[in-house]
């Protein structure tokens, strides 16, 4: 399809669901607002907004359906009406054909499909709109047979997506011009941000990777399984890992009855959460029902399975601290530090009254406390919050949004599996654990170690850079003498001082960790 039939298309499912009336309500200019009433004459728009939005994304087709599910974790940009439509964007396309699947395989691997495995099933098991997943047996370097999940990109994607998005950013930029709600919504940055987030998703190179890197994080933990990735099969186009073997954790039925610990499985897939995002900073940001399954082999009962690292997120060391501290705040009701924390971080204006910020956080959070989960919506919790953050001007910072996604399905996971799980509850052993951590003279000697490289590579120049340093000065015999026994009194003192410094430093570590384990929760 061309660019200008795509358009025409595009068009007419506008007028087709009304989303130009919805458009022309927000715009800045009455006469426009007396255009959105006129074109509405005629027109069955009875179905709410939300609605009429979701059945025209998937009226466009899957890259559009993508767009939606990507927008719905925005909850700080939309209307929760909007939000909560576009969450129920299903990613369900009828597959490729298994010719085109093999096509594909032999021209990335650079074989016949019969030289590359012993069995390869064309039917395949699972289809989206990025890709497909077809079974087969492969014979490993050391000759050994497996069973493996070979994923297959959807042929001419890149372009298809390219036409797309471009037709995105020139809607954006009509939206963010035109619109009152345009310049709050930021469509040129949301739809930059679902291009990086769609050619992601389109190396599988990426998401091998991504797998790999959580798999090693994993390692000890036994509470999670991740396949392996068979790299000697891995490309752009293709990727074929370890077949995994378990219950969708959607069936908590068939779960109970094999014997599996279902409230223990609750408290798992939190602690999983928080373990990936504060230790790791690298966490599976895709957790819904459909990418986890749990094991009922003997070895590995009772274990998440993930599936599908098309996406994940990562946090630097200063987001780990700013929402640990966030956190422990929240659970010891601490809303001034909430808001101070806010405003230290340049989220809110400078001139931002802390007092206002920790009533308006107080509202929010503390009705929610001291409940089962089956009480609590996160999403409420979010979406109020998110409703204080425009009030306040805040800016959600784009390396959180794939967190906010996560913590959502972490919820939802939760509430099917036990309803009576406690979120807040189960997560606070494990926040202070960590923040003894981040805090306690073991972070210190951790932290001298990640210096003693950098540190080693410097001392053995230490004399000649002293050595040029006194020949720049040109300083005489005696004076040279002088300066060197000032300098050294000066050493002294300093040694002294750092000596002071260092003991307050321990006793402290050992006071704070005593507060800490006491009274910080």
């Amino acid at each position: 399809m061309s660019r200008l039939s795509r358009g025409i298309f595009i068009v007419w499912v506008v007028l087709r669901y009304g989303l130009d009336a919805l458009l022309l309500d927000s715009f800045k200019s009455r006469w426009l607002r007396g255009v959105a009433r006129v074109v509405s004459l005629g027109r069955n728009l009875d179905a709410p907004r939300g609605q009429r939005l979701r059945q025209a994304l998937e009226r466009l087709g899957p890259i559009f359906v993508k767009f939606g599910q990507v927008l719905s974790t925005r909850r700080d940009l939309l209307p929760l009406d909007i939000a909560d439509e576009l969450a129920k964007l299903q990613d369900r396309v009828p597959p490729f054909s298994s010719g085109l699947a093999v096509a594909t395989i032999e021209r990335a691997l650079r074989k016949p499909l019969a030289e590359i495995f012993e069995s390869f099933e064309r039917e395949p098991v699972a289809s989206a709109s990025i890709a497909q997943v077809h079974f087969a047996v492969v014979r490993d370097r050391s000759g050994r047979l497996r069973d493996v999940a070979v994923k297959v990109l959807r042929p001419g994607m890149l372009s298809a997506i390219d036409k797309d998005l471009n037709l995105m950013r020139m809607m954006a930029g009509w939206l963010d011009s035109l619109s009152v709600d345009g310049k709050r919504l930021k469509p040129r940055e949301v739809v930059a941000e679902f291009d990086k987030y769609l050619h992601d998703e389109l190396d599988l190179i990426k998401e091998a990777s991504s797998a790999a890197q959580l798999r090693r994080n994993m390692q000890g933990l036994d509470l999670v399984l991740i396949p392996e990735m068979l790299w000697d099969y891995c490309t752009t186009e293709v990727l074929v890992m370890e077949r995994m073997h378990g219950v969708p954790i959607s069936q908590v039925e068939r779960l109970r009855q094999a014997g599996v610990d279902i409230p223990k499985l609750a408290r798992d897939g939190v602690t999983l959460f928080f373990t990936q995002v504060f230790r790791d900073g690298f966490f599976h940001a895709d957790m819904h029902p459909g990418n986890i399954q749990v094991s009922l082999d003997p070895q590995t009962f009772g274990r998440y399975i993930s599936l599908d690292f098309g996406i994940v997120g990562t946090l630097t060391e200063v987001d780990k601290e700013y929402l640990a501290q966030n956190f422990a705040a929240f659970f010891r009701r601490d809303y001034k530090r909430v808001a101070e924390l806010h405003i230290e971080s340049g989220w809110v204006p400078a001139a931002t009254r802390v007092d206002e910020l920790e009533a308006a956080v107080r509202a929010v959070c503390e009705p929610y406390f001291d409940r089962p989960l089956k009480e609590i919506s996160l999403g409420l919790v979010l979406m109020r919050l998110f409703q204080t953050s425009r009030r306040f001007q805040v800016e959600i910072q784009p390396q959180l949004v794939l967190l906010q996604k996560t913590l959502l399905n972490i919820e939802g996971l939760g509430r099917d599996l036990d309803p009576d799980l406690d979120l807040w509850a189960t997560a606070k052993p494990f926040l202070e654990q960590w923040m003894i951590g981040q805090v306690g003279p073991q972070r210190l000697v951790e932290q001298l170690k990640a210096q003693a490289p950098r540190y080693a590579k410097l001392l053995p120049d230490l004399p000649i850079l002293l050595h040029q340093y006194l020949q720049r000065r040109g300083n005489p015999s005696d004076a040279l003498t002088a300066e060197l026994l000032a300098e050294q009194r000066r050493t002294n003192r300093l040694l002294q001082s750092l000596v002071y410094v260092l003991f307050g430093f321990a006793l402290g570590m050992v006071l704070m960790q005593v507060v800490v384990r006491v009274g910080l929760f």
